[in-house]
């Protein structure tokens, strides 16, 4: 939902979001139009992402649905020409558009795998490829990229997939900020831990089990809290923002503390270590 005690940051910019429909990609879209920005809501589910649009329209904010795969590249082409020609420029992208999925290295076919890497790494590239000429026309901009505390903090064991084309877009997004600083066009990458969104949640899962699953979770993490998509909205907004026009190629890690956990600090595993400062 729309808030109103937020400062205007965004006034008169354009701000793309692919994967803008639903979860952490939704929570940016309201932040950016929160702040004054007209809106571009990019997904594959065509019906969200018009619902989003729909609702930000009725409280006023200009907004645009595209329904798009950005595995394509002549879909990413064609969600940059709807949106200039219908704002006539792009200030600000958020390439968050992801999915799951992993399974041990032996036993991952090659299509599970390319689904991964098409959609989480080639996607990002090829929407940073065809926004860049909007980006530089526009006289400089911010792109911030989807990554994750997998890229470099963490790892998993059935996500080897999903861990390298995070990794990717870490590399990828150092290496468009070296390129792209020039125009005034700064490019950072957001690497979030557990959030609470329904990617944690498994086909066949029941509410409770999923309850359960994200309590768990917070017994491992040092602010005794699973993050929430407006966390990494929040972050998201701030690198985009002019607050941070003396930042590029970061990765701002957004996990609570969750990545500091270890067998050395928590050997038993079952929750992070509580200190206090009377223990010292």
């Amino acid at each position: 939902m729309l808030r109103d005690d937020l400062r205007k940051r965004f006034e008169g910019k354009v701000a793309l979001v692919t994967g803008g429909a639903s979860g952490i990609g939704e929570s940016a879209v309201f932040r950016f139009a929160s702040e004054g920005a007209s809106i571009v809501i990019v997904d594959r589910n065509k019906s969200l992402a018009d619902e989003v649009a729909k609702q930000l329209m009725d409280s006023g904010v200009e907004a645009l649905s595209i329904e798009a795969d950005v595995s394509h590249e002549d879909a990413c082409q064609a969600m940059v020409k709807k949106s200039t020609d219908h704002f006539g420029k792009l200030d600000v992208v958020f390439a968050n558009a992801g999915i799951g999925g992993g399974d041990l290295v032996a036993d991952m076919n090659s299509a599970d795998w390319d689904a991964v890497i098409s959609t989480n790494l080639s996607g990002v590239f090829l929407t940073c490829k065809h926004v860049i000429p909007a980006l530089i026309k526009a006289g400089g901009g911010a792109i911030v990229n989807m990554s994750s505390s997998m890229a470099g903090w963490d790892t998993s064991q059935t996500g080897a997939a999903y861990m390298a084309s995070k990794e990717g877009v870490s590399g990828l997004t150092k290496s468009l900020a070296l390129q792209l600083g020039g125009y005034g066009i700064r490019v950072n990458a957001v690497c979030p831990g557990v959030i609470r969104t329904r990617l944690g949640y498994s086909e066949g899962m029941s509410e409770e089990e999923y309850e359960q699953r994200y309590s768990q979770f917070a017994q491992r993490i040092p602010l005794r809290r699973v993050g929430q998509p407006e966390d990494v909205a929040s972050t998201v907004a701030f690198l985009a923002s002019d607050d941070a026009c003396h930042i590029t190629g970061s990765m701002l890690l957004i996990d609570g503390g969750q990545t500091l956990q270890s067998w050395s600090n928590a050997p038993e595993g079952e929750a992070y270590p509580l200190h206090t400062a009377s223990q010292h």
